[in-house]
């Protein structure tokens, strides 16, 4: 049988591959649905959906219309630099209360399945060194963006609970491949500068998700009658320090990577001379994930290894530079 799956996001980092990953696939009627004009976007077999906002108030009637599954990808982000006057209550309007709104629209049409994109984030934002997280973990969500995906997930366990629809829950860290922005980037344009580094002695381990691995495990879980109700993790299975993550990126780019062997509490007082003890943390904090849930219940494997998948960003990121 055909699956209708709608997609919302579909112009974002993750959506946009995922409509063109699964409009390949003739298993699927795909719906793509954006706050923006997407015609010509896609291939002709992908239907297109709008709306104008993703909050409380949002229609979904049109783009829910006939199908079986939804795939929510689009939320409010986290952002580095926050203009909000109450981050929490914006957070929650787009990624809380849009959240619960289209799932209860998508019972009444009829969705049998609702797979949400949430976060490592839910989880907390660090861990010790090989005590990686697990989906059995407390959730000790952070900052608002954090708190927001985590109130979701737990309306959306209610939702299931009262109507029987079924929840799948997908935690990622962060997200990399073509295209991808912020720090991953960053650490890119620094290698190709030949800018030297003071992170040649970093001792942490980091989890991280190629954006290919990330879609082969969210279309495994729109059928797999054992994803049903699931709280998943997703990562490559494979941790890299920094220093490691730096090295292998610079390959791929071609790049000499010059690393300076500073040791780790320099760094720390330096950063904390200067307040940027948060950035610190996402550079060379350790966070860890156990996505072993995946592949035991669901037989799931990442299907890019990472070499590769550094290779495809970097590839897309030096093609955007000519």
């Amino acid at each position: 049988m055909v699956n209708k799956v709608m997609v919302t996001g579909a112009t974002g980092f993750v959506g946009k591959p995922l409509v063109q990953q699964l409009s390949k696939n003739n298993q699927y009627v795909v719906r793509a649905v954006a706050r923006i004009d997407i015609t010509g976007l896609f291939e002709p077999n992908v239907e297109m959906g709008y709306v104008n906002d993703i909050d409380a108030d949002t229609d979904w009637t049109e783009a829910l219309t006939g199908c079986d599954t939804v795939i929510h990808t689009a939320a409010r982000v986290h952002v580095m630099k926050e203009h909000a006057d109450d981050p929490l209550a914006e957070f929650r309007r787009v990624n809380l209360v849009g959240t619960l709104n289209l799932a209860r629209q998508a019972v009444q049409q009829g969705v049998s399945r609702f797979i949400f994109i949430s976060s490592i984030k839910v989880n907390g934002e660090s861990t010790a060194k090989n005590n990686p997280f697990t989906p059995e973990a407390i959730p000790q969500p952070e900052d608002a963006y954090a708190i927001s995906k985590y109130e979701a997930e737990e309306g959306l366990r209610a939702l299931a609970v009262e109507t029987g629809l079924d929840v799948v829950v997908i935690r990622p860290p962060l997200i990399y491949g073509p295209a991808v922005k912020g720090n991953f980037q960053r650490m890119m344009k620094w290698l190709i500068n030949d800018l030297p580094l003071p992170l040649g002695k970093i001792p942490n381990k980091r989890s991280f998700v190629a954006v290919d691995n990330l879609i082969n495990l969210i279309t495994l879980c729109i059928t797999h009658p054992q994803a049903a109700n699931q709280l998943f993790l997703a990562s490559d299975g494979e941790d890299l320090s920094t220093s490691e993550l730096l090295q292998r990126m610079g390959r791929a780019l071609g790049k000499k990577t010059r690393l300076l062997p500073v040791p780790f509490v320099i760094l720390r007082a330096g950063a904390a001379l200067i307040g940027k003890q948060d950035m610190l943390q996402r550079l060379c904090g350790s966070l860890q994930i156990d996505a072993s849930k995946a592949y035991d219940l669901l037989g799931w494997k990442p299907v890019t290894q990472v070499d590769e998948a550094l290779h495809r960003t970097a590839q897309h990121y030096l093609h955007d530079q000519k």
